[in-house]
């Protein structure tokens, strides 16, 4: 799972979730190619953004690029996307910043109509277009695509239209999350769907020791409480379990073992 950022402006100190990952200069591989060349050299994992920031990207490209990847990857693709939050990243791309959450509702309204349509039209406030083929389509029936953020009004819509998974905002409380199940639960009720058909992810909470290495088996401790508010996917964040990612096999064998433990 890849995040993903375009360019950075240097104002990376108005994160608002924190301290920003790197500095504006930091290295930022494009996800989707990052993950074109995984795909090449594995077999059964998933393929995932954590997040995509899909209105920076033209909605028939982006829905190709997808596609394409998932025809490579044999069906493997989950498509995590959100609003970004740097008017400077808009601004380089020559976009209006204060349209970004429209245009991620409609960017994921074209993809799905490219996807599962052919040929495919859509008329929104900010993609048009009419009798047009994207093909190949993506290899799975229907690809997934978690949207990220608060479960606003806005998100629940999204969701329960074009959504098969939520990723709750960074720093998100247990009770945050449970709310927002709750909303949506009741939402996706009314539309005729289920919650179940659904998909909830949490970073793990990381629980640190007096050195100020992540503690695994206190960190997984939360795990039980995360899947009572309704999370289905639990993820870590490789540089938590070994900030120099020199030897990560070990590092994620050993969350492997905690979660077995903790299953059992």
């Amino acid at each position: 799972m890849l995040p993903d950022h375009v360019v950075n402006g240097p104002d990376v100190g108005d994160y608002p979730w924190g301290r920003f990952p790197t500095a504006p200069d930091g290295e930022w591989l494009e996800p989707l190619t990052v993950l074109a060349a995984i795909s090449a050299v594995t077999s059964t994992v998933r393929l995932g953004t954590g997040v995509l920031i899909a209105p920076l990207r033209p909605a028939a490209l982006l829905a190709k690029t997808v596609a394409t990847l998932d025809v490579l990857s044999r069906g493997r693709v989950d498509l995590g996307v959100g609003v970004g939050w740097q008017a400077a990243e808009f601004a380089a791309l020559g976009l209006e910043f204060d349209a970004r959450g429209q245009a991620l509702t409609d960017t994921i309204r074209a993809c799905r109509a490219l996807w599962e349509q052919s040929p495919a039209g859509i008329d929104t406030a900010t993609v048009s277009f009419d009798q047009v083929f994207c093909s190949p389509a993506p290899d799975q029936a229907r690809l997934p695509v978690w949207f990220s953020g608060r479960m606003t009004a806005r998100n629940v819509q999204r969701i329960v239209q074009l959504g098969d998974g939520w990723i709750p905002i960074m720093g998100s409380t247990v009770g945050d999350i449970s709310d927002g199940v709750r909303r949506l639960s009741d939402a996706l009720e009314r539309s005729g769907r289920s919650i179940d058909e659904i998909t909830v992810q949490s970073f793990l909470p990381v629980v640190r020791d007096d050195a100020g290495v992540m503690d695994v088996t206190a960190s997984l401790e939360t795990v039980p409480d995360l899947c009572a508010a309704g999370v289905s996917d639990v993820y870590v964040n490789l540089r938590s379990l070994d900030p120099d990612v020199s030897d990560p096999e070990s590092s994620c064998a050993a969350v492997v073992q905690a979660l077995g433990d903790l299953t059992r």
